[in-house]
């Protein structure tokens, strides 16, 4: 006797319900059971219910993770490599995996220049009008469309996700000797750019010094440090606010405002801004030392707070500052066969180092998840 037919019984909601929980990879597995389903989790309702999903699963410290990148173009390039992102707990940067990016950059320097619910925005350094976003997790990617300003000069970028209208946006500033700043945004689901007018009280420098963590998005609003051109050594934040589309002025710690010799970093801390130093410390058998300062209160100068210093007994080179709070640096001994780079990861609440972490070059670091997204984007490429 044949045994009975099973009739499905399972609600198309309850269904989706349940396919919304699943990781990534088994989505997309599923995708192939029919049409209906694969029509259903490309929509971007369902993709958007898969990212809350996720986001509310990994809101722990232990849940963290992080993607790197080499910065220096000799660690990796070659005219037929690629360079190799490694994603990793945030904690302990135990790796997990590695995956090679898809796409060429026709100039040594690569930058990544923020990373948002999985989507990663990396540009080519050497011309700045090359510009990708790709999610490794689901294999696509896609090419940006060139600039509408024309010349770009002294260029800086910010990768946000605009949650009010669900989207993503890069911000793309250029800024000419004579100070005259234009100001485009791209969108996502546009998939254009267009000019921004935006006035702004105080003349000032963008993006001076070193970039090597990606713009942080705090609140809303992308952050830039910031000289003020008048005097040249007073220094302050801009805040873009990605929804209205307009600067402000956010002040420094009252004994940081002017510029000294130490350098200084902007980074997102468990979602509060925070403000990085490094100077030389006179305190014997400690030459080099890292203050972190945390804005308890967005836009309040006096909830600055000065999480912690942490002091190192050789010279500390800063390369990376992790979402729940690691500092990663390295030590270059000088050896006859050539320099050798010595990696610590410190954690800044219990100031505990850890020797050796599963990282072998200064690298770009930005937080990373799994995630959906440009899975219904158009003129989107698949590897």
């Amino acid at each position: 006797m044949k045994p009975p037919i099973l009739q499905r019984s399972i609600p198309d909601d309850v269904v989706l319900n349940i396919l919304g929980r699943l990781p990534v990879k088994s989505v997309i597995r599923f995708r192939c059971v029919s049409k209906s389903w694969d029509s259903s989790t490309t929509t971007p309702y369902f993709i958007s219910t898969h990212l809350n999903h996720n986001n509310n699963n990994e809101g722990s410290h232990d849940n963290g993770y992080v993607i790197h990148m080499p910065s220096n173009p000799s660690f990796w390039w070659s005219p037929n490599n690629r360079p190799v992102c490694t994603v990793a707990f945030d904690c302990t940067f135990d790796r997990i995996s590695e995956v090679k990016i898809p796409f060429d950059f026709y100039s040594k320097p690569a930058q990544l220049v923020g990373s948002c619910n999985g989507l990663l925005c990396l540009a080519d350094f050497g011309s700045v009008n090359v510009i990708y976003l790709w999610n490794p997790s689901i294999r696509k990617f896609k090419k940006l469309p060139r600039t509408c300003l024309g010349k770009l000069e002294n260029v800086t970028l910010g990768f946000a996700y605009h949650s009010e209208n669900n989207d993503y946006k890069v911000v793309r500033i250029s800024s000419t000797p004579s100070s005259t700043k234009e100001i485009e945004v791209y969108t996502l689901s546009s998939d254009s750019w267009r000019r921004v007018g935006v006035e702004l009280t105080t003349d000032v420098t963008f993006g001076y010094g070193k970039f090597i963590l990606p713009v942080p998005l705090v609140c809303g609003a992308l952050h830039w440090l910031a000289r003020i051109r008048e005097d040249g050594r007073s220094e302050l934040i801009m805040a873009f606010d990605v929804n209205g589309e307009k600067f402000s002025e956010l002040a420094l710690p009252d004994c940081l405002i002017k510029a000294n010799n130490c350098e200084r970093f902007l980074a997102s801390f468990k979602g509060k801004l925070a403000f990085i130093t490094f100077g030389y410390n006179e305190q014997h058998g400690f030459p080099s030392q890292y203050s972190v300062w945390v804005m308890k209160e967005y836009g309040v100068v006096d909830s600055w707070n000065k999480l912690c210093v942490v002091s190192f007994q050789r010279i500390a080179y800063f390369f990376g500052f992790t979402e729940y709070g690691s500092l990663l640096v390295f030590y270059c001994n000088e050896l006859v066969e050539g320099p050798e780079l010595e990696f610590v990861l410190v954690d800044t609440e219990t100031l505990h180092e850890k020797e050796d972490p599963d990282i072998q070059h200064p690298s770009y670091v930005a937080t990373f998840m799994e995630s959906l997204i440009l899975l219904d984007g158009a003129n989107v490429a698949s590897y």
